[in-house]
């Protein structure tokens, strides 16, 4: 089903898949490593079999494979309450690629996140097992078969009970995931935080690039869509009724400049009430942000959202049904310094944060 970080993880030491050693005689021998460590911490931190991340007063940050947070990379969802997803593809952008390499670049900045939360109280290690489950084995020359490729991958992770935290990859592969979710869940909400609505019809004649997978998600019924909400949207348009298709589908439209100079701490006590208590999904495209912290995309729009912002919208989910999670469009070519990277990596942490089983201690 999905296919591991083959060139990344192979390069680092001992630990997670890769934690046997052949011996002469081609037998198998254990090999003690940094996945090994990890386990004794996170023995030492619960008494239940959780993955643990390493600290860095014990395991220097450059040691290891390189897994989001360090995190034991596995083939399989079972067992798991939540695991990191990689999904390389950016074959669908309009603009400037090098979202594939989103995820790899993300995994590396993650090497500074930890493992709690102070600012919510939220330790998420310690109610969740959580892993790397590698990268979708996507097919970078037909976007229609890696939509399938995703689908079917997506389809095995939520079946195992597992909560997806996917690290993107261009918009696109939101639509696929979303055909998994809804397929167990129902239609969904959605909290959707980005600086462009995804809901167009096509261009160039094609009607699945990552401009249309909200689109394409309410043509399939995968939508709750009066329990939608659309976040950070601003830009220039062809028409000054860009807004028209998603609020005639229900959906809430928060346009940027309703977020400037503000938190948005009101707004999402009011979401949490539209969203109530059935299953939701959060899709946050980087370019919600503006490009002064997140250069690193494909579509960047000035004006856009802070990270405190950000982190406001993600918190402002907790005690809501998550069901699934997605960071996109994280092009690290346009960002050599790693920021846009850096930032995203700490968004996923705070989804993780939110997920319904972590109690806030």
């Amino acid at each position: 089903m999905l296919r591991l970080l083959a060139s990344t993880c192979a390069r680092g030491l001992g630990g997670g898949w890769g934690s046997r050693r052949l011996v002469p005689g081609g037998r198998a021998r254990p090999v003690a490593g940094l996945c090994d460590l990890s386990c004794r911490l996170s023995r030492q931190a619960s008494d239940a079999p959780r993955n643990q991340p390493p600290s860095s007063e014990f395991v220097a940050r450059s040691v290891g494979i390189c897994s989001m947070m360090r995190l034991p990379v596995q083939a399989s969802p079972e067992g798991l309450d939540a695991a990191f997803v990689g999904v390389p593809l950016d074959i669908g952008t309009s603009n400037r690629p090098g979202a594939r390499f989103g995820p790899r670049r993300i995994r590396e900045e993650s090497v500074l996140l930890r493992t709690t939360n102070p600012s919510t109280g939220a330790v998420p290690f310690q109610f969740l097992r959580v892993a790397d489950l590698g990268d979708v084995n996507v097919n970078l020359y037909n976007l229609q078969d890696s939509c399938r490729l995703i689908r079917a991958a997506y389809q095995k992770i939520v079946a195992a009970g597992c909560v997806p935290l996917t690290l993107g990859g261009d918009h696109t592969i939101t639509y696929p995931i979303l055909q998994a979710i809804a397929e167990k869940h129902g239609p969904v909400g959605l909290v959707h935080v980005d600086a462009h609505m995804d809901t167009a019809d096509k261009a160039l004649g094609e009607k699945l690039y990552h401009g249309t997978p909200f689109r394409r998600c309410v043509d399939e019924g995968l939508l709750d869509c009066k329990r939608v909400v659309q976040i950070g949207i601003r830009g220039s348009s062809t028409t000054l009724d860009t807004y028209r298709y998603s609020r005639s589908q229900g959906f809430r439209v928060v346009l940027a400049e309703d977020c400037w100079l503000k938190s948005l701490v009101p707004l999402m006590g009011e979401v949490r009430q539209q969203m109530g208590s059935r299953p939701i999904y959060i899709s946050f495209d980087i370019d919600g942000l503006d490009p002064a912290y997140a250069p690193g995309t494909g579509t960047p729009e000035i004006a856009g959202l802070t990270p405190s912002q950000a982190l406001e919208i993600i918190r402002g989910c907790q005690g809501l049904n998550v069901v699934g999670c997605d960071l996109v469009e994280v092009s690290p070519p346009y960002d050599p310094s790693g920021n846009t990277a850096l930032v995203a990596a700490n968004l996923l942490f705070e989804m993780l944060c939110v997920l319904p089983k972590v109690t806030v201690v």
